[in-house]
């Protein structure tokens, strides 16, 4: 579960990949089974809009890291060539 809405919850921006991508299933388990209340289900869907984008920003992060090392790899087999 997720902490309430009065309850302190960690900087999103501090998150792993893996922690956001876990917290994040957590928000939707919760969301699916229905929240108690109006307040908390916005605050459960808010949660969960900004670890979505958390995860977004790893993965283009990765995939910016992999092209510029298929980059760096072509351009060393031309310069091997």
């Amino acid at each position: 579960m997720t902490a309430s809405p009065s309850e302190p919850t960690v900087d999103v921006a501090t998150l792993s990949f893996e922690q956001a991508r876990d917290e994040l299933v957590r928000v939707v388990a919760e969301l699916e089974q229905g929240a108690p209340t109006l307040e908390h289900s916005l605050a459960l869907w808010e949660r969960g809009e900004s670890l979505a984008a958390r995860c977004e920003e790893w993965l283009l992060g990765a995939k910016r890291r992999l092209d510029a090392a298929r980059g760096e790899v072509s351009t060393d087999a031309r310069a091997e060539a």
